[in-house]
């Protein structure tokens, strides 16, 4: 599970190269009533999808190519693995787009605001090309709330996925590493210092050489937004509640919106990661590695691991076969033993099973019917299920009386959460997982529950009705947008560079009365004011 990562890790070609599969350059005008017409051609369509950088190539995906043929469509994809966030302006700009553009908020409700005109609504195309979408608006009524604007119209279609737990994020220790030199499981921030100073100190892998253990290791930072399995879950030690792992900032208590950034308990936090990076315990190379590189780190060199502790979806997806076993899943930390603080964690549940804009349309499209017709193809629950997990045959099993089960590896040596990212879409993609659809899970999925089980008490305590922020199932005028869009950029600009440079080099304290001033400069108590009043609206309307 790499989710969302996915959205803050994937690649953007360059800008001519972009242009190149625009709308506005298809040439095939062959009618496209009925799939291919008439003609019995194949109708040609452009598209661009942000997937994530392990996912192969889209010629190798059979379920695609298969779906591509029921539509009666031939796509031209661009696939895009990193930097999107950051050319996205210079096409969306260009007002020349392909026909379809696909992957989990690649495109935002702020987009459709800033670039009225560029997308189709696609109501009346879903009513008349589009029966799967119209199945999962009639079971799931929220993913017609998730997809409608305030003014009626549908631009960008949900995704809805089923199978996922409350959170994304889970804490690992390496157990075998705590074994070998004789320490406890820490319960607070103190005990986990003292824990990560042990494991550079000593040989904690008990290899013979003191100096290639990395104590704590996180995800990269996004280049607009945080993400998940970052350190910011620790903030749950102090009683804030991330939703959907809060990547601007903005989180709910007790009713009242706030943002972290200009938070006491903020402050605290990037302080004792800057004493854990000064005393040598964080990963020297945590802002400049990717994703990728973050995954292999941890995989180790054979049975000797080289992470003590860390974040992760799934312990196999995190630090591979070979070496889950010595990982335990860990309760969330008090910050110091005399803490009174309640322990939270991140609630991810709506974003985990549903997503928002997965799917969108060039209003400039030639082809319109032939692309809701392929939209369409994706939505079936059985295509969705290989848009999610990988082809049937090779990664899903049909066993004959209805029902399927995901199957192992092909490789022994992968585990479950690779083989997925490696094979399919899987949580980038758009699709409608029928809650009526018999499918078994792999084992990385059954092992979530187990794995959750230590947050489990830090997760049922959060009160849904005053700590968690619905975000996807709030919509904002366009105006509202465009000004949140805005402030953001400026806070957000800000915010990122302070995180790295004050874990790295330290000065939170000296600079931190400024930096809030500089904070507040950005907007950000306007968004909040603005979020605020949609969210009340929305706890109203409930």
């Amino acid at each position: 599970m790499k989710k969302l990562l996915t959205g803050m890790l994937a690649l953007m070609l360059g800008a001519a190269a972009l242009s190149g599969c625009s709308g506005g350059n298809n040439t095939n005008t062959d009618t496209d009533a009925a799939g291919g017409g008439d003609t019995g051609k194949k109708v040609k369509l452009t598209a661009i999808m942000t997937k994530h950088p392990l996912t192969q190539e889209f010629s190798k995906m059979q379920w695609l190519q298969e779906a591509e043929e029921r539509a009666g469509v031939e796509i031209e994809w661009q696939e895009v693995t990193a930097d999107w966030d950051q050319k996205k302006g210079t096409l969306l700009a260009s007002g020349d787009i392909p026909d379809l553009i696909v992957g989990v908020n690649s495109i935002t409700d702020a987009d459709f605001s800033q670039f009225p005109g560029l997308f189709e609504d696609m109501t009346g195309l879903i009513k008349d090309y589009g029966p799967n979408v119209q199945a999962m608006f009639d079971a799931k009524p929220e993913t017609k709330v998730i997809a409608t604007q305030l003014d009626g119209k549908i631009y960008g279609l949900p995704k809805y996925q089923r199978f996922w737990p409350e959170t994304t994020t889970r804490q690992f220790i390496n157990q075998k590493w705590l074994d070998n030199l004789g320490l406890q499981m820490p319960t607070n921030w103190d005990e986990l210092f003292d824990v990560l100073k042990a494991f550079k100190d000593e040989d904690a892998n008990g290899n013979g050489d003191k100096n290639d253990e990395i104590p704590m290791d996180f995800a990269p930072t996004g280049t607009v937004a945080f993400g998940a399995f970052m350190p910011t879950v620790l903030m749950g030690s102090e009683g804030i509640t991330l939703t959907d792992n809060s990547g601007l900032g903005y989180f709910v208590e007790d009713g009242k919106v706030k943002n972290f950034f200009t938070d006491e308990r903020y402050k605290t936090l990037v302080a004792f990661l800057n004493k854990c990076f000064s005393a040598g315990l964080i990963n020297p190379e945590v802002f400049t590695q990717d994703y990728t590189k973050y995954q292999s780190v941890a995989r180790g060199n054979g049975e000797t691991a080289a992470v003590g502790f860390t974040w992760g979806w799934e312990v196999t997806d995190r630090v591979g076969n070979t070496l889950a076993p010595q990982y335990a899943s860990m309760s969330p930390l008090k910050v110091s033993a005399d803490s009174t603080s309640k322990i939270s964690w991140s609630y991810d549940y709506n974003s985990l099973n549903y997503g928002v804009n997965a799917v969108q349309m060039s209003a400039q499209s030639k082809h319109k019917e032939a692309a809701m017709k392929f939209i369409n193809e994706l939505y079936d629950p059985t295509v969705s299920m290989q848009v999610l997990f990988g082809s049937l045959g090779t990664n899903i099993g049909d066993n004959g009386d209805g029902s399927y089960s995901i199957l192992p590896p092909a490789d022994a040596a992968m585990d479950p959460g690779t083989w997925k990212w490696t094979s399919s879409w899987a949580d980038n993609g758009a699709m409608y997982i029928a809650d009526s659809l018999k499918l078994t899970l792999g084992t990385d999925m059954q092992s979530v529950g187990s794995q959750t089980e230590p947050l489990k008490a830090a997760l049922d305590g959060i009160n849904k009705d005053t700590d968690v922020l619905p975000s996807m199932f709030i919509k904002y005028s366009a105006a509202d947008n465009n000004t949140m869009s805005l402030n953001n950029t400026g806070m957000m600009s800000l915010a990122l560079s302070k995180w790295s440079q004050w874990i790295t080099k330290g000065g939170i304290d000296a600079e931190w009365d400024d930096y809030v001033k500089n904070i507040g400069k950005t907007g950000v108590d306007k968004n909040i004011e603005i979020i605020q009043k949609y969210y009340d609206d929305y706890k109203k309307n409930q």
